[in-house]
């Protein structure tokens, strides 16, 4: 994850709630991507590492576990960067340009410069990240399928031209996910931390109600008396991602689709759903938040054991570009 931002409800449904599992049954490796933070935001980046120890807790938070996983920092496991140089004398640009999400940002970014050619270059750095530790699978939902699509490009021409007959990197395979996506508040169906639309898992049971309660909701719908429309309602989005009544739910969309139940109840159960869904989430962050020497150590020495796993994959490559000086 890019320490851009605090993170939010999104985060949990789109990425956390899909990882946590996963570190049972896996060799996981989760970073903080603070190159890649540099590559849209390198105009302030005053507070990069602030976002990456704030970020790392809700992880914690959300129940990844730093004794089954291991959590690094990206900037302190420089092979990324050598790797990165090393696939970059390889790749040709036009297979960079035609990244649909490269085009996207710029159009959806337009306040910032993102002319350079880190920001260009940035699947390839993605390559790297997971090239680097031999990763089997990356997690990814049905939409980034085709992004992932470039890494596994990359890494066959690699290997068709250092190759010699042999495979020097890992073809990553696609670990498909239920990726889900929430809308924002305000009605946009991404929640974003650019749009101002999010829930945070740091907010407090307070922040959380008042946002609860300025939620878009059927627009057509000026009285509690009117049918209302509970199909694409973000209220109630919410309520099927997070209340883990399923009866309590079924029976708002009933009152709400017949027009005998108002939206205050119906976000004001939302609100506290969220709620109990968030509480042992801030427990989690609030302990290890109260000792940062540990949040500092837990990234360390993950940084130690991901770079001694980088090490070796950077001399086998080294060896098959014949740059190995020995």
């Amino acid at each position: 994850m890019r320490p851009t931002g605090r993170l939010h409800l999104g985060h949990l449904v789109g990425a956390l709630g899909n990882w946590v599992p996963l570190q049972t049954k896996y060799d996981c490796f989760y970073f903080v991507a603070d190159w890649h933070a540099l590559t849209s935001d390198y105009a302030d980046t005053s507070q990069i590492t602030a976002y990456a120890y704030d970020n790392v807790a809700d992880w914690i938070g959300a129940g990844l576990d730093p004794e089954k996983s291991t959590f690094f920092i990206q900037s302190l496991v420089p092979e990324h960067a050598e790797l990165y140089l090393l696939l970059s004398m390889v790749v040709p640009v036009p297979w960079l340009e035609r990244v649909p999400t490269y085009k996207e940002q710029q159009e959806n970014l337009k306040d910032k410069d993102l002319s350079s050619i880190g920001f260009l270059g940035y699947p390839l750095l993605q390559t790297a990240d997971v090239a680097i530790y031999d990763a089997q699978f990356v997690p990814v939902g049905e939409d980034q399928v085709a992004h992932l699509e470039l890494a596994r490009e990359v890494v066959r021409r690699f290997n068709n031209v250092f190759g010699a007959g042999g495979d020097v990197l890992v073809e990553p395979q696609p670990l498909l996910t239920p990726f889900g996506r929430l809308p924002g508040l305000d009605g946009d169906k991404k929640m974003s931390k650019s749009l101002g639309n999010t829930i945070h898992l740091s907010d407090s049971p307070d922040e959380v109600k008042k946002k609860v309660m300025r939620m878009y909701t059927d627009p057509k719908r000026v009285r509690a008396d009117i049918p209302g429309t509970v199909e694409g309602n973000p209220v109630f989005t919410y309520h099927d991602a997070f209340n883990a009544h399923t009866a309590e739910v079924e029976d708002l969309k009933a009152r709400y689709r017949s027009g005998k139940v108002g939206d205050v109840e119906v976000k004001t159960k939302l609100a506290n759903a969220l709620n109990a869904h968030l509480d042992p989430i801030r427990e989690r962050r609030a302990k290890v938040l109260a000792n940062p020497g540990r949040l500092r150590e837990i990234l360390f020495d993950g940084s130690a054991r991901a770079r001694r796993v980088a090490v070796e994959t950077l001399e086998r490559v080294r060896d098959a570009v014949k740059i190995s000086y020995k």
